[in-house]
């Protein structure tokens, strides 16, 4: 599955099509075998408060979430064999590094996410934890 993710608070587009990690391998697997991550492109981890860049040959920008979406922590351009952690954190999103100070990305800020199906288009958007809780389901908020 992947997801689009909005900031609504800034009104940018943050990923047009992040993969969503919310399985055990998908989460461990994270963006270890990729070699580049294009602009528009990124991993939702759900749930996740701390990752690590050991093994990564790029640079990631972080945005830290809470269970609503809301913005808890931004790290810039974490480099390679890194550590970064948000013990308020219910998810992180991993993006292109420069994606925070393109999109203005702060602490605080409203992001929304929409799920898109392998053609790239808009099948649901709300909460990760009710549409991820119920395989098969499709959760609209509107």
């Amino acid at each position: 599955m992947r997801v689009k993710i909005l900031n609504q608070t800034r009104q940018t587009l943050l990923a047009s099509g992040a993969d969503f990690a919310d399985t055990a391998r998908a989460r461990r697997t994270g963006l270890l075998r990729r070699s580049v991550l294009k602009p528009g492109e990124g991993l939702w981890i759900v749930p996740c408060e701390a990752v690590h860049s050991f093994g990564m040959k790029f640079a990631i920008d972080l945005v830290y979430l809470d269970r609503k979406k809301i913005v808890r922590k931004v790290k810039n351009a974490m480099m390679p064999w890194r550590l970064s952690a948000c013990v308020t954190a219910h998810s992180v999103l991993e993006l292109p590094r420069g994606t925070i100070a393109s999109t203005a990305t702060f602490p605080g800020d409203q992001l929304q996410f929409e799920f898109l199906d392998r053609e790239n288009q808009w099948v649901a958007s709300g909460r990760e934890e009710d549409f991820a809780s119920k395989p098969g389901a499709v959760y609209c908020s509107e």
